[in-house]
């Protein structure tokens, strides 16, 4: 068979040749479609077509592929994911949807496909291949049981962007933390955290020929004695990573710092969300200490590697003073790229289920659920607050001399990358 699966993406931040060039650049291929591709037996043909690097096009409307399978993962993708299964429907082709967007909206996603497949799919990828070819296809896959870690294949690294500079990996899948607001937490198996074997991971990345990696993992903080022994493992495949943690680290646990400098960490990002810590322990995120944000900061800075930290605006506790506090303390921090989100309610989250039932859900247009447009009733601030809020810190920081000296000075492709990821979609929000 011949099979083309797609990564979609709005396409709105597409459009511009720089934001292409960058993402060629910068944007490792998408992992979960080279997961699907090494899921999928070697006698099918398999290409990979990510709208992070050039959208669908005529051309590849009017291909002979048996089946199209669409990712998307980003719920202000889904009315464009919906518009291209569509079109390659009304020309006769089979479509598949997956992807954190359809798993959490199966039914609105079967309108525009003719299977979908709702969270995992080491299991059910496979069958629904086969009973493709038996025309035997099911509405609906959905896998009934944990992947187990050891059962994990590598992904398929020969397919995709191989011209960017980087490349994805995944050691682990799964958080236990369970914020409201989490997106991964709230999938089917999203509290479970599972740890693929060492060795495996390994091999893995030893294989990819891009230097650079950043690990998809939720965080690599979970579990520190499996961290430390993956990073052992890495020190001599000389590569350099980016990565995401949560910010608990024992200030005392030098060791997982100078082991992660060892193995080539160049940055760690940060899910700060707050700069109260009243905040903080109303979103459950119980790994987060506010009063020791600087300390773990200048900690991991200590041992040459860069700092990002995200914040996100608009939890019940945040009046309109907040925008300003954060500004305040931000200098503090010494952070080297910070990001700022809105609070986003996506479908699926224990924080959409809450808000819609309260009623404060005041669209369901999925393409302004992007983190810079506000979509919900904030408890203690207007609408037009939280917007123009956001809007301020993000002007006041992005266009900060201090910042864009820090990136460029610390001549590291990961910051620079940072930058790009970071300001985007804010700067194609705000221009």
């Amino acid at each position: 068979m011949k099979i083309l699966l797609i990564n979609a993406l709005k396409p709105y931040s597409r459009n511009s040749w720089l934001l292409k060039t960058l993402s060629k650049l910068f944007l490792p291929a998408d992992l979960t479609l080279q997961y699907i591709a090494s899921m999928t037996p070697k006698e099918h043909d398999v290409r990979i077509l990510d709208e992070s690097i050039s959208q669908v096009k005529e051309t590849d409307f009017s291909d002979n592929y048996d089946i199209i399978g669409i990712s998307c993962n980003r719920t202000p993708a889904a009315l464009h994911t919906y518009r291209i299964a569509d079109e390659f429907r009304r020309r006769g082709k089979t479509v598949v949807l997956g992807g954190y967007h359809p798993s959490a909206m199966p039914e609105e996603a079967k309108q525009h496909a003719d299977s979908v497949v709702i969270g995992e799919a080491e299991l059910t990828w496979p069958q629904l291949l086969k009973d493709f070819e038996n025309g035997k296809l099911k509405p609906f896959y959905r896998q009934n049981r944990p992947v187990d870690p050891n059962n994990i294949p590598p992904a398929d690294h020969t397919v995709g962007n191989i011209s960017s500079f980087a490349a994805s990996v995944q050691s682990t899948r799964g958080c236990p933390i369970g914020c409201e607001f989490c997106s991964i937490a709230s999938q089917r198996f999203g509290y479970l955290y599972r740890k693929r074997p060492i060795r495996q991971v390994i091999e893995e990345i030893a294989s990819i020929p891009q230097k650079f990696i950043i690990f998809n993992d939720s965080s690599l903080s979970i579990d520190l004695e499996y961290i430390k022994s993956l990073f052992r493992e890495m020190t001599e495949l000389n590569k350099k990573f980016r990565c995401w943690m949560n910010i608990n680290i024992p200030l005392s646990n030098d060791e997982f710092l100078k082991l992660a400098s060892e193995a080539g960490c160049v940055a760690i990002e940060f899910g700060l969300e707050s700069i109260s810590q009243y905040t903080i322990n109303t979103i459950s995120k119980r790994t987060n200490k506010v009063k020791l944000y600087r300390d773990v900061i200048r900690k991991v800075h200590d041992y040459g590697i860069a700092v990002g930290g995200t914040f996100v605006f608009g939890f019940d506790t945040d009046t309109h003073n907040v925008f300003d506090e954060t500004l305040r303390v931000l200098p503090s921090l010494d952070l080297d790229f910070p990001r700022f989100s809105i609070l986003t309610p996506f479908p699926g989250t224990p924080l959409f289920k809450r808000l819609d039932e309260e009623g404060r859900i005041i669209t369901k247009d999925w393409s302004q659920y992007d983190m810079t447009h506000v979509v919900f009733q904030p408890k203690q601030m207007t609408v037009e607050e939280l917007q123009s809020g956001w809007e301020k810190v993000c002007n006041e920081i992005y266009v900060s001399i201090t910042l864009i000296k820090r990136i460029f000075a610390a001549n590291n492709l990961s910051m620079i990358s940072w930058l790009w990821r970071g300001m985007a979609n804010t700067i194609e929000f705000l221009k």
